[in-house]
């Protein structure tokens, strides 16, 4: 089945949407999520329903069918893919990758895919944690949790990032947090749920609430 750049799109982001939620994505949410107007985002819908590649009511919202899951996650497979391309072998940061990947993820040539994997050593993760579905659209999984949901005294790995944000990402940086690097949680203020934690340089870094929320650990 043929489909365009924008319907990828589309199944792409209903599927990111869909993570851990039951039931369908309201067409006002996908619209925010993807700087559309309502009007526009229901017109796309009902063409991918014609499609029969997502289950869509106006009212209810919109899910995947089997088939548009398979393609969201193949094009998902060939973004993150990309990503560890652009920073294990051009040298790219994790906050640049993100819009050039997005470009990229729509190249149709299979073999190309095929061999990106393999050149790669077929990686499970991309450089943002995020896992990468292999060949046969399954997904590695990883069991992380927030660190603010860990409790003091506690060691933990950064496995992977919540939020991809730009300016989250760069923060990250300066505080020179790494992913794989396993912290230690000194403290936890009773106040405000920030965390002082210890890097494996024996660095202590003050975080918010929020920034340990989209910190992710196992």
């Amino acid at each position: 089945m043929t489909v365009s750049i924008a319907e990828e799109n589309y199944l792409k982001e209903i599927f990111t949407l869909s993570r851990g939620v039951a039931g369908k994505i309201p067409n006002l949410q996908i619209a925010q999520n993807l700087g559309l107007n309502p009007p526009t985002v229901t017109e796309m819908l009902r063409k991918l329903a014609d499609k029969g590649l997502i289950d869509y009511s106006r009212s209810g919202g919109a899910t995947l069918t089997s088939d548009g899951e398979v393609l969201a996650l193949h094009v998902i497979r060939k973004h993150r893919l990309w990503e560890t391309f652009l920073v294990n072998t051009l040298g790219f940061t994790w906050d640049e990758v993100h819009e050039v990947a997005e470009q990229l993820e729509h190249i149709r040539s299979e073999k190309l895919l095929d061999q990106l994997d393999k050149f790669l050593g077929f990686p499970e993760f991309d450089p943002h944690g995020d896992p990468i579905p292999n060949s046969i659209g399954i997904l590695p999984v990883n069991n992380a949790i927030p660190l603010s949901a860990c409790k003091k005294g506690e060691f933990r790995r950064f496995v992977a990032v919540s939020d991809h944000s730009q300016a989250f990402l760069q923060y990250v940086d300066k505080q020179e947090l790494k992913i794989k690097e396993t912290l230690e949680i000194l403290e936890i203020s009773a106040f405000d749920g920030s965390m002082n934690i210890q890097l494996k340089n024996s660095k202590k870094v003050q975080l918010s609430a929020a920034v340990c929320g989209n910190i992710l650990v196992v």
